[in-house]
């Protein structure tokens, strides 16, 4: 067994955290859950080795308040923070301030993070690295009137995107000069107000084309693999909702190619940890880089159960500087896995949130299922958060019988309580669609196909 860490404190909660007590678990070393008094019932909290209130229910007076992580961390001897994804999972000074304290952040280096971090900064990174890029900008736009000469050479539609943007937020789509006016004061009014980071790039915008990332490990000495790809194109509001892998859209010398580029791209960031590379594909199969993430992301199981590799584990015995012990050819994709994210929204209200407490929290079983959830009856679904109730994760020996199963699994599920819609009956409306179930998916698919 490769040595590691103790302890380790998590600084996240739902479902991540649960995630990630359970490969600490697995690799010997002692867990710290923090809780906000919101999450006082939270699975997490009772799964972990230790547990620690670091605040009230507002995000940023607990899972973003850095003085009270830290302090958790220190007073428990954590030498070491798994952020999860979202919160803090991509803060640079958040990572600076673990190492002047003397613990190991899980994930690449601060200034690794902070130029991944940086869309335009990337994109002139990727470009360098000879990453095929849509027509846009490589630095943020200074003005209104620069982004509204800049489309005379990268042409209608275009994406207004926040340089600091993430998770769909930070991006607006502008069909004219009247339509990029507004999209370019609105979202950089967005970016400083969610990201306190106003700049704002553009890109050229394709109306429809499939969404694909590449699972990306690498260590502290100049070892990276790429463990395939997954299709995230079902989304709404560039949110996804439906992850699966491998895509039904690349053929072997295309995946070879857009791996071997994700794989370029990585270690020109000199980057550490595991992340995701994500493209955009045409319908002439051309790819363009989009965008890096450099965190375990929501979707990461697609990839675990196509490829058997523990990727939460891989992440914690990179950081304690160990060795990537698998080489790309080891990285053999077998079946397909389909994730649907099963959320406490009403697709039928613009997929609103309805929190409220589960009376009755009933999962799937059976061969190839697998559910990540911090959930039980009883529990909680806050309006505080996001509003994620679970995971359900198939595997099956090829793509028609992974939606057969999941289709299954989804109708095993139940979700009670007042007030609370879920996303199972807009999941089954997808996997039932003849357009999906014959891989003819876009990002485009909910307008095209189901009106939403």
């Amino acid at each position: 067994m490769r040595k590691v860490f103790r302890k380790v404190l998590i600084a996240n909660r739902g479902e991540i955290a649960v995630r990630i007590i359970r490969a600490c678990r697995e690799l010997g070393v002692r867990s710290v859950a923090v809780y906000s008094t919101a999450d006082a019932s939270s699975a997490h909290v009772e799964l972990a080795d230790e547990a620690v209130r670091i605040g009230p229910a507002a995000a940023r007076r607990s899972y973003l308040n850095i003085p009270n992580v830290i302090a958790a961390a220190l007073k428990t001897g954590a030498e070491a923070i798994h952020p999860g994804y979202g919160f803090l999972s991509e803060d640079p000074y958040f990572a600076e301030i673990c190492a002047e304290n003397g613990i190991t952040f899980i994930g690449p280096p601060p200034g690794v993070m902070e130029s991944a971090g940086d869309k335009a900064t990337t994109r002139r990174l990727m470009a360098d690295a000879g990453l095929p890029l849509l027509p846009g900008t490589t630095e943020p736009v200074a003005s209104l009137d620069d982004a509204l000469a800049a489309t005379g050479r990268i042409g209608y539609p275009v994406v207004v995107k926040a340089v600091a943007g993430g998770g769909g937020r930070g991006i607006a789509v502008a069909r004219s000069p009247e339509a990029l006016r507004t999209a370019y004061r609105q979202t950089r009014a967005g970016a400083q107000a969610v990201f306190g980071d106003s700049r704002v790039y553009l890109e050229r915008y394709l109306e429809s084309a499939r969404h694909i990332e590449f699972q990306l490990l690498a260590d502290g000495f100049g070892n990276a693999v790429h463990l395939g790809e997954r299709d995230c194109s079902v989304q709404r509001r560039h949110q996804k909702l439906i992850e699966e892998g491998p895509s039904s859209a690349l053929d072997e010398q295309t995946r070879t190619q857009m791996g071997e580029a994700a794989l370029r791209g990585t270690k020109s960031l000199g980057y550490c940890g595991a992340g995701t590379m994500e493209f955009l594909l045409d319908d002439d199969g051309r790819y363009w880089f989009m965008e890096m993430n450099a965190r375990i992301q929501v979707e990461h199981p697609v990839t675990e159960a196509i490829t058997g590799v523990d990727l939460v584990a891989e992440q914690i015995c990179i950081a304690a500087g160990c060795r990537l012990q698998l080489g790309q050819a080891d990285v053999q994709l077998r079946g397909h896995a389909v994730e649907v994210r099963i959320n406490a929204e009403d697709p039928d209200r613009g997929f609103a949130p309805t929190p409220g407490t589960l009376t009755e929290f009933r999962t799937p079983g059976g061969p190839g299922v697998r559910v990540d959830s911090h959930c039980v009856p009883g529990a909680d679904v806050s309006p505080h958060y996001d509003s994620m109730i679970a995971k359900l994760i198939v595997w099956a020996s090829d793509r028609r019988a992974a939606l057969d199963r999941a289709r299954r699994a989804l109708g095993e599920t139940t979700v009670v309580g007042p007030g609370i819609r879920t996303t199972i009956p807009f999941h089954q409306r997808v996997l039932d669609h003849p357009a999906f179930r014959s891989g003819e998916v876009r990002t485009d698919f909910l307008p095209r196909h189901l009106g939403m």
